[in-house]
């Protein structure tokens, strides 16, 4: 049975988007799923999950009934990346409270540093099917 594996993300953000495409690149077996956390998928799902629906600063990964944030939903997303990138998840044996301080200090001064969009980043059609609504 496939796992279902979605990635919820910034859709304003260029590093967010950034970071999406390196996702779709390395993703050699076609695993992943993405929405906008702007959607009305990621906007359900946040408030689903009592998370705010307001607040873009992390990433957020669903792999089938469980999900993650901030740099453990990071590090989840490396494992199944193909490549060097896989090696990362070396990186969970650091406590999560020290990796998240990490994690958002980057989030909070991502727009300064990397920019945003006025609106979300659309897939082209090829890519379309990986993207939920």
């Amino acid at each position: 049975m496939k796992t279902r594996k979605i990635i919820l993300f910034d859709g304003i953000c260029n590093l967010c988007n950034q970071s999406v495409q390196f996702v779709i690149e390395h993703d050699k077996k076609n695993q992943f799923q993405f929405a906008s956390l702007q959607s009305d998928f990621g906007q359900n799902f946040l408030k689903e999950n009592n998370l705010d629906a307001t607040k873009f600063d992390s990433i957020v990964f669903i792999e089938d009934d469980k999900f993650y944030t901030k740099s453990s939903a990071a590090l989840k997303i490396s494992k199944y990346l193909d490549g060097i990138t896989s090696l990362l998840t070396i990186f969970m044996i650091v406590p999560k409270p020290l990796r998240d301080v990490v994690y958002s200090f980057i989030a909070k001064n991502r727009y300064r540093w990397f920019g945003k969009q006025e609106s979300c980043w659309l897939p082209s059609l090829e890519l379309k099917a990986k993207f939920l609504d």
